[in-house]
């Protein structure tokens, strides 16, 4: 991995982890005072959020950019900057026009997308009926993020990275503002209070973007709207590009909708989904976000190795960070929700005259299940966004599209078979192995191609980053037995316990990384050509 990729991997790296750690926050802050599995206003926020959540991963987070990258970058190279400009303002004109529309339709046939996400709500008026006005405020947040990841690719295929990784800490200081604001509040104020604070969000970003494009003298100007040749391209790109980088989150919205059937599980599965996408964002899609750009500019100028050695090392890197985050998931799941959403909210929100988490430790059983399963599935969840932008950088979205289509299926088939059984949980197991059966095609694929080859570099390292797990995981299964003797003298606080844990945890997985050669400092110093 050259020094250009690591630079940038931690611009983008640091801005999503400051937006991830206040996403911390706001899920915090929302858990404690509308609860999770005991509060309808809880399901029906969630439900509502999941939505327009999902299109700003697709759009601000890869499937956008999957296609519109690869043909931006085509029309600065051929024919200049100010044909690219123009590129990017036929689509702008296009977007508006479309999403416009699918807002319009949204507000007024709201009932019938709730029953989409959660038709099993229908069995609880209040439930479906909160849900659905939550769906009519926070829906205009989708034509925000989907102007937002416009500006996102422009940028970030001028090798500006800040604003667009930046952007997302709005809305979380947005929504934690207006959960605050109401914190003593009736729980369905809170959770109408929470729903405009999306909304506000958005506005937030896209201004954020607006102005960041400005700077870059990129800002497009409004057009309109035609279905010009390169329009239609973007469509027959996007389509499939939607579906392959989406499979994730089209499999979460899938299991939101059959857990909807259990009360209280789709805050226990949001939530569980909140705390594993700080890796995975941090790691995944800030790899996805740097990757793309540069496989489609090596790409372009007919350097297949070149490319061949960014997808290892990007493989390497998010190896170093994947593993042990999976490892840490699936041994401290429970005790790291109940020191997040237990101990960690009921002293924060005592501040403001909240006297205790509404978060129950049944809530707390629950969520750490979710995530222990999801923990499990991390790896494959950021491997897809490596592999993915490999086939995408080529122009080639339907290959990876086939494959979504087979994850989905295998998805919808496994949660649908298993829930009678096992309930919500099967929905977790479900998401986590179509998540690993489409990373298994995506590199059986590129490898047959001769476009993903793996060095030995990149074996003797994924031999050493296990090895390091194992002795952090090791550590972590022996310090486990002493966290009542740790709480005891931190004020009866376990919660400081795990998070004191957690940190040692890292630091032991540091040390045994470069011990063991896991990791070098070298290749943080300086370009590697290394294979």
């Amino acid at each position: 991995m050259s020094g250009k990729l690591f630079k940038s991997l931690a611009t983008v790296s640091g801005m999503t982890m400051a937006s991830r750690v206040l996403g911390f926050a706001r899920q915090i802050i929302i858990a404690g005072i509308i609860g999770a599995g005991g509060n309808p206003v809880a399901d029906a926020f969630w439900a509502a959020f999941r939505l327009p959540n999902m299109f700003r991963r697709l759009f601000a987070e890869g499937a956008f950019h999957a296609a519109f990258i690869p043909m931006f970058q085509g029309r600065k190279v051929d024919g200049g900057t100010a044909d690219a400009k123009q590129f990017a303002e036929e689509v702008l004109a296009g977007l508006i026009f479309v999403l416009t529309l699918l807002t319009a339709l949204v507000e007024l046939a709201a009932p019938a997308f709730v029953y989409m996400i959660a038709s099993g709500f229908e069995q609880d008026p209040e439930k479906f009926a909160l849900t659905t006005l939550y769906t009519r405020i926070m829906f205009p947040y989708l034509m925000m993020m989907s102007l937002v990841g416009l500006l996102s690719g422009v940028l970030n295929s001028l090798g500006r990275f800040a604003a667009s990784a930046g952007a997302p800490l709005a809305l979380n200081i947005c929504l934690i503002a207006a959960i605050l604001l109401y914190a003593d509040a009736d729980t369905e104020i809170s959770g109408k209070a929470a729903s405009w604070g999306v909304f506000a969000g958005g506005l937030a970003q896209l201004a954020i973007l607006l102005f960041g494009a400005w700077r870059q003298g990129f800002l497009p100007r409004l057009r309109m709207p035609r279905l010009t040749p390169a329009l239609k391209r973007l469509f027959v790109l996007g389509a499939p590009g939607f579906i392959s980088a989406g499979a994730l989150q089209i499999n979460l919205i899938i299991g939101t909708n059959i857990a909807s059937r259990e009360p209280g599980a789709v805050s226990w599965l949001m939530n569980a989904d909140q705390l594993y996408q700080l890796p995975l964002a941090v790691i995944g899609i800030a790899l996805a976000v740097v990757l793309l750009p540069m496989l489609s500019e090596r790409v372009k100028a007919g350097d297949d190795q070149g490319a061949a050695r960014a997808l290892n090392r990007a493989l390497e890197a998010s190896a170093l960070l994947s593993l042990p985050a999976a490892a840490a998931f699936l041994i401290m799941a429970e005790p790291i929700c109940d020191a997040l959403f237990r101990g960690i909210a009921s002293d924060a929100l005592s501040i403001f005259g909240v006297r205790r988490s509404a978060f129950t430790e049944h809530d707390v059983a629950m969520t750490g299940a979710a995530l222990a399963i999801f923990g499990a599935g991390l790896p494959a969840f950021i491997w897809q966004k490596i592999f993915s932008p490999a086939f995408f950088a080529r122009e080639d979205t339907r290959t990876p599209m086939h494959y979504a289509l087979f994850s989905i299926a295998v998805n919808t088939g496994l949660a649908l078979a298993l829930f009678p059984f096992m309930g919500f949980v099967a929905v977790a197991i479900a998401t986590v192995i179509a998540a690993w059966a489409q990373v298994i095609l995506l590199a059986q694929k590129l490898y047959r191609q001769g476009r993903f080859l793996p060095s030995g570099r990149l074996a003797g390292r994924f031999i050493r980053i296990i090895a390091a797990s194992m002795g952090m995981a090791a550590f972590l299964v022996w310090a486990l037995a002493y966290i009542d003797a740790a709480a005891a003298l931190l004020w009866g606080r376990e919660w400081i316990a795990i998070v004191g844990l957690a940190g040692l945890g890292a630091a032991v997985y540091g040390v045994l990384a470069f011990a063991l050669g896991a990791a070098r400092l070298a290749d943080y110093k300086r370009p590697s050509s290394a294979s």
